[in-house]
């Protein structure tokens, strides 16, 4: 997903850009006309959400770990609106007492997104920054009924085109950023199942320092409903997931940048539903063009 920003003045391109960048590592800045970038993601599951809410540790001696190699791009096509591709590469690690260890993965599912700012954050003291964005999100990564290897482990997609349409509102406050999400995402019938509507919302604040540096907050929840079987309700399939996430961005120079971060699924009952939590940190790096 893209966030844009505004470069009216230093400070607000500080707490715009610079903040924005913090949250969303594929973000273009808005005097940049490219950018390319790499991510490493790694995530250990912890336990899981039950169905109904409630929260279990993973059982003694079932270890799952996650990585991801994202490769990512984005180009300016207006003064305001934006395109990026990211091509997403998935490993899982899973044992158990009764299977053994596995690692398996793959390509996963190739995201194209665009967005476009009919209004900037910080171009109006008293009107907030407001954004429509829209994507699609292709089956190319293996879905999980046609992994091959022991415990699905080279599952790396759902198998289902995912259609998203999002609006986003943000604005600063001299070095701080505010922004709040809402991104709704219908996925394609496959093999007659169909996955519920989902629907995301998320919230964030950054600060940017005076040398540009930036720290950000931001937290998720994501909910989709029961899918279907042939047109039939699929009980007790509906999820929800939430997500809490700490990242920092270091300017390197005009062109280059990087971001780290940490994020968590709180273990806490309430706050998802059949899916599991995960912990895990993030790494980005990425080269852009003025």
């Amino acid at each position: 997903m893209l966030l844009a920003c505004s470069w009216s003045s230093r400070a607000h391109a500080q707490a715009c850009c610079a903040g924005g960048s913090a949250v969303t590592p594929g973000r273009l800045e808005m005097h940049e006309q490219a950018l390319v970038g790499a991510e490493l993601r790694a995530a250990s599951v912890v336990g899981s959400y039950q169905v109904g809410g409630a929260y279990r540790p993973s059982p003694p001696g079932t270890p799952e770990y996650d990585l991801e190699q994202d490769v990512f791009g984005a180009v300016r096509v207006l003064k305001r609106g934006q395109v990026a591709l990211l091509v997403p590469v998935d490993e899982t690690y899973r044992r158990t007492p009764l299977d053994g260890g596995h690692l398996g993965g793959g390509v996963g599912d190739i995201n194209l997104a665009a967005r476009y700012d009919f209004v900037l954050a910080g171009e109006s003291r008293y009107v907030p920054g407001l954004a429509v964005l829209a994507g699609v999100t292709f089956p190319t990564g293996k879905p999980p009924d046609l992994a091959t290897q022991p415990l699905a482990v080279d599952a790396t997609g759902i198998g289902a085109f995912q259609i998203n349409g999002a609006l986003a509102v943000e604005q600063t406050f001299g070095p701080w950023l505010v922004n709040a999400t809402a991104i709704v995402a219908k996925r394609t019938e496959r093999g007659g199942e169909t996955l519920g509507t989902q629907v995301t919302l998320l919230a964030a604040g950054a600060y940017t320092f005076a040398n540009d540096v930036a720290v950000a907050l931001s937290a998720s929840y994501a909910f989709e409903g029961d899918g279907t079987i042939n047109g039939a309700g699929a009980p007790d399939s509906a999820k929800s997931v939430t997500v809490v996430t700490a990242s920092g961005l270091w300017p390197l120079t005009d062109a280059y940048r990087l971001l780290a971060g940490v994020f968590v699924d709180p273990p806490v009952g309430g706050l998802g539903s059949n899916q599991p939590t995960q912990i895990g940190l993030t790494f980005t790096a990425i080269r852009s063009w003025m």
